[in-house]
């Protein structure tokens, strides 16, 4: 007897409804498949969670510092005004701050701007406080636009900031009065371009347009007429950092790779033409400098296989000034005091987040001046992770960062979770993870932590190994990494999980396809799934800068070779579980490279967990948010690394 059509009609639509899970919304949260969170869970994390760092933003004229630290749900602006002292809280705002710039000390409304955008669409609006009345005021058009990079004259007149209100896709220099209110556009030029610092005098702005990570071209604008003069590149094509008049009138400070592997810092003086390099000596980039507001002390940051260290020159002299012992970590936030007798920074370790720190110069001493919570959790049991460096397929050293779970005997094999960082161009360093202490302490997993080729920090050759046709050639580095994993008699090579946002997110979905035998699951959060259709929905102002990185999708050639990549194409290659996590609002890899992806990877075999904000972009910000995702991603470990 034959069966009815109509039965087997019946048969399909039953799996398909099995292979697609019930979509459930609770607030602004959507998931697919996820368990219930078990209240133990979330206990145990709930110290982890309740960790805060605070970054340093700027001194104002009195003396104290602005900060930027979360103590409800966002990063808001604080100011504390002695060592430990309060942190008085400024902005109260749902969205978090951001881009936080002091008026200078000689301004004469005392008082800081600051970016905010709605849900992480990174339509940043700019904002004045007035210390004076504790007003907020909003500076920019309000719209969907782009503004930020916010450059103050040194009487405070004058604000310049990069801005996408002319037609959402160039970033141009705008030129606000800030005596009048008066705002209008000063360079419209194309392209991607940053206000970098006034003259003294405020007459000419340096600006430089940032065409990729190895490329920008910087030059400078006279403030009356709105004339761009571009500056020589030596060789044709560099990569660029900060660019800064020399505050005793005699030249300019900038950082640049020209003619080197390196960023270097060096001096031009156009009286006489020459240029100095300043950190010749050090085969590392520097990442930050900052002037005395005389002009009479120089200091900078190099980065030292992901360790930042401090060096302050005496700019007569040439000679170094002594300095106390600064924590080994991660420094940012860079900046004299008014008087220039104090530099401040942020200092970031393995066992600690960002706080602030003050060095008074004159005797050399370090003094913290905010401490921020750890949940609770003794930091002493924090562990620091070491350097170790493996093999790729082509003979290149691969570094990486090695946190092994505390009181394991060295030989004792534990599961391994491989952290990829994003960028491509970013660069993992030893800074503070709650996310990673907890997998270290509660789960008993190793994480290794690698700097794949295309990673900055280890000069520009090092930098571009990855570009365009060469793209796997940083997922092989992973296949490398699993084949040091495999040698090592302290790790478990049958439990290994990836896990990575925005291109990492590539990387753990790319590694997932290429080596699926050997990964037992992979975390992607606000990842790319395909090359060309991500660069067909990113944001219009953000398209050609990653196509440098990337490859022209337009360009037949190219397009092929995404299509050939891309692991929504090899998804079929992905059999064991995966966790897709997204922001609706991102602008930078929209949520349908989340949703495309876990369309495509359910009815492999494997298990599929969906998750997404829609008040969240590129990643979460919001604590609510966070505190949700984590827990979820620690379940997904316990269940799919740890679990039988």
């Amino acid at each position: 007897m034959r069966t009815p059509l109509f039965v087997f009609t019946l048969f399909a639509a039953g799996l398909s409804q099995a292979a697609t899970p019930e979509r459930i919304e609770s607030g602004n949260r959507v998931s697919e498949n996820l368990p219930e969170i078990p209240a133990e869970l979330i206990d145990s994390l709930n110290r982890y969670q309740n960790t805060r760092g605070a970054g340093f933003a700027g001194w104002t004229g009195d003396g104290c510092l602005l900060v930027s630290t979360r103590f409800a749900d966002t990063a808001q602006a604080h100011r504390v005004c002695q060592p430990l002292g309060t942190r008085e809280q400024l902005t109260f705002h749902k969205e978090p701050v951001a881009g936080i710039t002091p008026a200078p000390a000689k301004a004469a409304r005392p008082g800081f701007v600051y970016a905010k955008d709605k849900g992480g669409d990174e339509f940043s609006q700019l904002y004045w406080f007035d210390l004076a009345s504790r007003e907020n005021v909003l500076l920019t058009d309000g719209k969907r636009s782009q503004n930020g990079g916010t450059v103050i004259s040194d009487d405070g007149t004058l604000m310049a900031y990069g801005s996408t209100a002319r037609n959402g896709k160039d970033r141009d220099i705008w030129l606000r009065d800030m005596r009048s209110g008066e705002t209008r556009l000063l360079l419209a030029a194309g392209g991607s371009w940053s206000a970098l610092d006034f003259a003294p005098d405020g007459k000419t702005l340096l600006v430089s347009e940032y065409r990729s990570i190895n490329d920008s071209r910087p030059g400078e604008v006279d403030v009356a007429t709105g004339k761009l003069t571009l500056f020589p590149v030596e060789g044709g094509t560099a990569a660029f950092g900060g660019f800064e008049y020399a505050r005793n009138g005699k030249g300019v400070y900038f950082v640049s790779d020209e003619k080197s592997e390196f960023l270097q810092l060096r001096h031009h003086d156009p009286a006489t033409g020459k240029t100095r390099v300043l950190s010749k000596d050090i085969p590392w980039d520097v990442s930050a400098f900052a002037q005395s507001a005389d002009g009479g002390k120089l200091a900078f940051l190099s980065n030292e296989d992901g360790i930042s260290r401090l060096r302050v020159l005496d700019t007569a002299t040439g000679k170094p000034l002594p300095l106390p012992e600064l924590p080994v970590g991660v420094s940012g936030g860079l900046q004299f005091s008014p008087d220039g007798a104090r530099i401040a920074l942020s200092i970031n370790t393995a066992t600690s987040p960002s706080d602030v720190y003050v060095i008074d110069l004159a005797g050399a001493a370090l003094t913290r001046w905010t401490r921020s919570e750890v949940g609770g959790l003794d930091s002493s049991q924090f562990v620091t992770p070491t350097l170790v460096r493996f093999k790729s397929f082509d003979g290149r050293s691969i570094p990486a960062f090695y946190y092994r779970p505390p009181g394991v005997a060295p030989d004792r094999k534990v599961p391994v979770l491989i952290n990829i960082h994003g960028g491509p161009e970013g660069q993992a360093q030893p800074s503070f993870s709650p996310t990673i202490q907890y997998q270290l302490r509660e789960l008993g997993v190793a994480v290794l932590v690698p700097n794949v080729r295309g990673s900055s920090g280890y000069g520009k050759t090092y930098l571009q190994l990855d570009n365009g046709f060469k793209r796997k050639d940083s997922v092989k580095d992973i296949g490398a990494l699993l084949d040091w994993i495999a040698a090592q008699p302290g790790l478990d090579k049958d439990r290994v999980g990836v896990v990575g946002g925005s291109y990492g997110g590539y990387m753990v979905l790319a590694s997932m396809v290429d080596y699926n035998d050997r990964i037992r699951a992979g975390v992607d959060v606000v990842g790319i799934s395909h090359f060309s259709t991500f660069l067909t929905n990113t944001e219009s102002y953000r398209r050609d800068l990653r196509r440098a990185e990337y490859g022209d999708e337009r360009e037949p050639r190219m397009r092929a070779f995404h299509e050939r990549i891309a692991p929504l194409n090899n998804a079929r290659a992905i059999t064991k579980p995966l966790f897709v996590a997204q922001g609706f609002n991102d602008p930078r890899v929209p949520y349908t490279e989340a949703e495309q992806m876990v369309k495509a990877v359910r009815g492999n075999g494997g298990d599929v967990w969906f998750l997404m904000f829609k008040d969240e972009g590129h990643g979460f910000r919001k604590k609510p948010n966070s505190d949700y995702y984590g827990a979820a991603e620690m379940l997904f470990w316990r269940k799919y690394l740890l679990g039988p």
